[in-house]
């Protein structure tokens, strides 16, 4: 029998613990030697530890449901079923991403091209389905967008599509 606080913190670290398993084993088999082992090892280590840093980086997505509301991300579009209010927006159609504080919650702020907005609760269930959602969108920073999840700021702008005659403001 697992103690649910141990069994609590692997399923949160899963994703990273076997990005790092997998770094370990190609380090391993890269010091078998041989014509076959050493570069696999490498090339399984190396992409392990892009697999690593982006898993950690998901792991600030990955917060605890304090929000009410469902997000569901399904072939290029954001849904969010909230007890008020909801909403679709596809990727393709998105012209702004921002994060913002409104009375004492965090939320996603995503504006289509014709104006529409849809407010996603960063704490909401399945909200860190949209870190591979987010990162689908043209010149996106990853970095700078998982580092605002730590910022405590009003609000923060964090993507505008480059093509901007085809947006309204």
């Amino acid at each position: 029998m697992i103690r649910p606080e141990v069994l609590a913190f692997l399923r949160r670290w899963r994703e990273a613990l076997s990005a790092a398993a997998a770094f370990t084993f190609g380090l391993w088999l890269a010091s078998l030697g041989g014509w076959l082992l050493v570069p696999f090892g490498v090339v399984l280590a190396a992409l392990s530890l892009g697999w690593t840093v982006i898993a950690l980086r998901r792991l600030r997505f990955l917060r605890g449901v304090a929000a009410p509301g469902v997000v569901e991300v399904d072939e290029g579009q954001v849904g969010y079923y909230g007890p008020s209010f909801g909403g679709f927006v596809a990727l393709a159609d998105l012209a702004e991403l921002r994060l913002t504080e409104r009375h004492g919650s965090r939320q996603w702020r995503l504006k289509t091209r014709n104006g529409e907005v849809l407010l996603v609760p960063v704490d909401a269930a399945g909200a860190e389905k949209l870190y591979d959602a987010f990162a689908a969108l043209p010149g996106i920073d990853m970095a700078a967008l998982a580092a605002a999840l730590d910022n405590c700021v009003g609000t923060l702008p964090l993507w505008r599509r480059h093509d901007q005659s085809l947006a309204i403001e």
